[in-house]
């Protein structure tokens, strides 16, 4: 009794911080936009069936910030988990370590396919991962970036002008784009495959860093006002979670990459190249101390397995060993090894 009674003070000392009033009594959560629906939807159907726990409290801050707020600390004045549209880097957690998060639980919830999007009053536009990196790199190639209209990328493509609204860099889906979507393209070329094996930093500068003059547009982290802007321009390109396009198809439609429109059927066989694995990040010291976390974590892998409601909201069920180690993640709290990480 002696024991449980030191156990649980402590715990309230670490979840309050220095100064504050005591332990949170409600789960907060940050982080990114794509999987903020799917976290709202199983927030809604926690406080279904947990009464006795406060509703958590679900933000839609970016996957960069989000790690940052997440890895700041431990206690109440630092969310207890985030939302992640990719996978944590090894800096972050390097952060996280830094900072007194030393058990972080690593939860892949789900597949999102990552979209190009052009109004339903666009001519279709089908793009090769090539054109789109030579389209919006800053040095595509290692050479000046000199193409206005997608007929410069490719002569078999229209001459309208190039405009694509994306994420800001704080986001996942921009770190999503740069991997899937222009690196892939860059590498096409035999010789960046060579520059990435002698000289990681080059290949990735030449490969991802996005151009600043004017055809890519940062439409920051809400997704529904780049549907808005999207809609409203014919000609103009965006790019967002696939979720978020079937939210929208009345307003939008996807664009084909490398011959392949993203779909269920396209992003879960992984034939799609905007293909991609998204993620929760729980906070291990905070779990049994902030009330409810377990509970949440355990109804997360209770709704996304497929025929569930994370289906019905858009959500794309992990491949069944995918799904088996994220239960096991989920409900026996398993903390993730940092050497798995880039």
């Amino acid at each position: 009794m002696i024991k449980a009674m030191l156990t649980a003070a402590f715990g309230a000392l670490l979840v309050a911080g220095c100064g504050n009033a005591g332990p949170s009594t409600q789960i907060q959560i940050v982080g990114s936009s794509t999987v903020y629906p799917f976290t709202t939807a199983v927030a809604e159907r926690f406080t279904q069936m947990h009464p006795r726990y406060e509703s958590p409290i679900v933000e839609s801050t970016g996957t960069g910030a989000g790690l940052k707020l997440f890895c700041d600390g431990v206690g109440n004045l630092f969310p207890d988990m985030t939302n992640a549209s990719r996978r944590i880097k090894k800096s972050e957690v390097e952060n996280c370590q830094k900072n007194g998060v030393q058990r972080i639980i690593e939860v892949a919830v789900g597949i999102d396919g990552l979209a190009l999007i052009e109004s339903r009053n666009s001519r279709p536009l089908n793009l090769a991962v090539a054109d789109v990196y030579k389209a919006l790199a800053d040095r595509p190639f290692g050479k000046p970036q000199t193409a206005r209209t997608w007929a410069d990328v490719n002569p078999t493509l229209p001459a309208i002008p190039i405009q694509v609204y994306g994420p800001p860099p704080t986001s996942g889906t921009r770190d999503s784009f740069a991997e899937l979507i222009l690196e892939k393209g860059c590498d096409t070329d035999p010789a960046m495959k060579a520059l990435k094996a002698r000289d990681f930093d080059a290949h990735k500068n030449i490969c991802t860093k996005i151009r600043e003059d004017g055809p890519f547009i940062e439409a920051g982290e809400n997704d529904n006002l780049l549907v808005q802007k999207v809609s409203g321009n014919p000609g103009a390109l965006g790019v967002l979670g696939f979720s978020f396009l079937e939210e929208n198809l009345d307003r939008v439609k996807a664009v084909s990459l490398n011959g392949v429109a993203p779909s269920v059927e396209t992003i879960s066989n992984l034939s799609y190249p905007g293909a991609r694995q998204i993620y929760i990040y729980a906070k291990g010291e905070h779990v049994g101390v902030v009330p409810g976390m377990k509970e949440f974590l355990a109804e997360y892998a209770r709704g996304w397995e497929p025929g569930r409601y994370l289906a019905l909201r858009g959500l794309i069920p992990s491949p069944p060993e995918v799904r088996m180690q994220a239960v096991q993640a989920a409900t026996q709290l398993v903390p993730l090894d940092p050497g798995t990480l880039k």
